[in-house]
């Protein structure tokens, strides 16, 4: 793993805490929230303050996260917002804190000035003990305070100042005065310097979570769904379909009832062509490295030459993807590639819609040689996979996410994936109409137990 953290693939965009000071006031929060402090002098936080050096000193990933599903945080810096979430229980919680941090920025940057500010993301369960529990957290609540509770205090000077302008006789009160004097050497000047933060509430709609294995809950659509990576023994989920990984046919159906994908092919055929034959290229090199080849310093012409020697043992998602690039080239009719197919899903990615990543981590499971799109939609289960690697294709992966992902992050996630939705959800592309969206050849077959009657809603 090494490898990885090496050329920044790994624990990557942390927050460096190294002062005296700094560690001083972490360990303050720290004590606050758990009780303990850390014995070590510099170490590098997440956006939720978590470090992952301090989790092995504990011996505790979890030490701001008991019972995965109360995320604690320490915010020392507003600069966390753009540091990754370690050890995510679930895929919404680092956008809501990234919200929340972004909403409150000048509030927030104004406090921790003073002080480390502490809270919770705070939901109405406190541990899951079956998955049924998963559903019943719908809002996330974000609470907040510095350790010194100036935020509190400054709502309870506010209140007395009103009291103090309201009340007749609040001019001539030396006992509300003295409160006021003492609670403002606390707070400063909350007149020109507000330090209340707004309470946020989040909606927890659709959502991944590491909870039992992995589960893909799919609960604001019309045909909801849970799908999980290995056998679920839960039959009272309020969905429709309880699916795994495997059940690809209804997985298939189950997105494309839902509009939630396109063909990659649909907007661009000549950009599709371009990341159809590097999708290949990552199956070649998967099967050369099987076979001991030597990918240190590979280049385009010896991937050709890898494709030749190989192309007997490549596998059947390489041979139905290169046709497909075949019938693309020359403009011709694609061949007909159904669920089934081992190719059917890298040939699919999200649809412009408020759950876009959501969908491509979930497609980036169902196309585990594709190791870019799993480096970018789900890093937790790239980094499973990536131990279970050749060294040959470990390097390989390594030095070219390094040098073709990192340095245009932006640029290749568009490329792959289109824009990114906007803050409000809405599908902002009216080309996206519904019929272009029944799957890569058309509509894919429902599954026997669907009818008509499954065009209205289930919930």
């Amino acid at each position: 793993m090494m490898r990885l953290v090496r050329h920044g693939l790994m624990y990557g965009n942390l927050v460096e805490v190294s002062s005296p000071s700094m560690v001083g006031r972490y360990n303050r929060a720290l004590e606050h929230l758990t009780g303990k402090q850390t014995d070590l002098k510099e170490f590098h936080i997440d956006i939720s303050g978590f470090s992952p050096e301090i989790g092995d000193e504990f011996d505790d990933p979890l030490y701001l996260n008991p019972n995965g599903c109360n995320r604690q945080f320490i915010l020392l810096n507003v600069a966390q917002k753009t540091a990754p979430l370690l050890n995510a229980h679930f895929s919404t919680s680092r956008s809501i804190l990234r919200r929340f941090i972004e909403d409150n920025e000048e509030q927030l940057f104004a406090l921790s000035i003073r002080d480390a500010v502490v809270g919770e993301l705070v939901n109405t369960i406190f541990s899951i003990r079956t998955p049924l529990d998963l559903f019943d957290i719908r809002t996330i609540d974000v609470e907040a305070d510095t350790v010194g509770g100036h935020v509190e205090a400054g709502d309870e000077l506010t209140d007395k100042i009103q009291r103090f302008m309201t009340e007749p006789d609040g001019w001539w009160d030396d006992v509300l005065i003295a409160e006021m004097v003492e609670l403002s050497k606390h707070t400063g000047d909350i007149i020109r310097t507000p330090i209340a933060l707004q309470p946020q509430s989040f909606e927890q709609g659709n959502f991944y979570t590491s909870h039992y294995g992995g589960l893909y809950v799919f609960r604001n659509v019309k045909r909801t769904a849970c799908i999980s990576r290995q056998h679920l023994e839960a039959d009272d989920l309020p969905v429709k379909h309880i699916l795994t990984l495997q059940n690809r046919r209804e997985i298939a159906s189950f997105l494309s009832r839902n509009k939630l994908v396109e063909p990659v092919f649909e907007a661009d055929k000549r950009r599709a062509e371009s990341i159809l034959r590097q999708k290949l290229d990552f199956i070649v090199i998967d099967t050369a490295a099987t076979r001991g080849e030597d990918l240190s310093d590979v280049s385009r012409r010896d991937l050709r030459a890898l494709k030749r020697k190989h192309h007997r043992d490549l596998p059947d998602e390489y041979h139905d993807l290169e046709r497909v690039v075949r019938q693309l080239v020359k403009g011709e009719r694609l061949p007909r590639i159904t669920p089934e197919d081992p190719a059917f899903f890298y040939l699919l990615r999200s649809r412009h819609h408020a759950d876009k990543q959501l969908v491509n981590m979930l497609l980036s499971e169902l196309t585990p040689l594709d190791f870019r799109q799993l480096f970018i939609c789900n890093k937790d289960s790239f980094y499973t996979q990536y131990q279970s690697w050749s060294d040959a294709k470990k390097t390989f992966a390594a030095r070219f996410l390094s040098e073709e992902y990192v340095v245009d992050k932006v640029g290749t996630r568009t490329e792959l994936f289109g824009p990114e939705p906007g803050m409000s959800g809405e599908d902002e592309d009216n080309n996206f109409r519904t019929e272009q969206n029944m799957g890569p050849w058309g509509a894919i077959p429902r599954d026997d137990d669907e009818d008509d009657d499954d065009d209205e809603d289930d919930d």
